[in-house]
């Protein structure tokens, strides 16, 4: 993995795991709360896309506008479930099972659908991140015993991580859509798509902007940011490589758990981070 690619990835954690961070300390909302992000996510990208378009004479074929929508109709899917997942179980667990399954699905996903063959220090990598996500929600049978609604929120989100990867890989790196222009458009669709849900709950639409009015523009900003970057990034390196990557961002929310959520086991947390950096080591190497 180049230097630029792995600069992407780390950046685009960061932004992950904050808009993850303003989610949870959120009320949540479900379908409501995205339509309004979706809402300001589009106005903010709509002058950098429409830029995009008309300098560079891009126009969407059929194809590319299904593959938007297809794009849409998971990401409301992917939404929707871990805002169910925050709801019903702690931070410490939703976010590590949800991040942790998802790449691991898509390496074996990437394999066996797209003929990649990642080195074995690239699994071995991705098999260390796994490994200390897990670990830095504690005891997993504990775990498992504890929250069993929002682990099962949890898995379900990381397999449609797995999904979404795939999909909007396929619509950047095969079909050649240019990746800020492609999420715009995912997100127009998404606003279609989730209009009708969203009309008939306008009470609570109100009511969300009223009490998480800052959650709301940190998901606005940063999760269309972060996504953007790792599609910038799975254009220079193999999707085997950048989607366990990004889950450097299980690290920098156990450092907010840790001093923000004020969660402790300081001495945990370390020792599944140190795991996670010398699987992003080994994937870098493998690069």
């Amino acid at each position: 993995m180049s230097l630029l690619a792995l600069a992407l990835v780390l950046t685009a954690a960061f932004c992950h795991a904050t808009w993850n961070l303003f989610l949870k300390k959120s009320q949540g909302g479900g379908i409501a709360f995205f339509w309004i992000c979706g809402g300001i996510e589009t106005l903010i990208y709509a002058p950098l896309a429409l830029w995009l378009i008309f300098s560079t004479g891009y126009r969407p074929d059929w194809i590319a506008l299904g593959m938007m929508l297809g794009s849409a109709l998971i990401h409301v899917a992917y939404f929707v479930f871990l805002d169910r997942g925050y709801r019903t179980g702690d931070l410490s667990v939703v976010y590590p099972l949800a991040r942790a399954s998802g790449p691991l699905l898509t390496i074996v996903a990437a394999v066996l659908l797209i003929g990649e063959r990642p080195a074995p220090l690239a699994v071995a990598g991705a098999v260390l991140i796994g490994v200390g996500a897990v670990l830095l929600s504690g005891n997993p049978l504990q775990m498992l015993r504890a929250r069993t609604q929002g682990v099962a929120f949890a898995l379900a989100t990381g397999a449609i991580i797995a999904v979404y990867t795939m999909w909007d890989r396929q619509a950047v790196a095969a079909f050649l859509i240019p990746p800020v222009i492609y999420y715009w458009g995912s997100i127009m669709m998404r606003m279609l798509v989730t209009t009708p849900t969203a009309l008939r709950a306008l009470p609570l639409v109100r009511a969300i902007w009223a009490r998480d009015k800052k959650a709301v523009l940190a998901v606005s900003i940063l999760s269309p940011l972060s996504y953007c970057l790792a599609l910038f990034a799975m254009k220079l390196a193999p999707l085997s490589y950048v989607a366990p990557a990004r889950e450097m961002s299980i690290l920098i929310a156990a450092l907010y758990g840790t001093h923000l959520l004020k969660e402790g086991d300081t001495a945990r947390r370390l020792s599944a981070a140190a795991l996670m950096v010398l699987g992003l080591v080994g994937i870098g190497l493998a690069g």
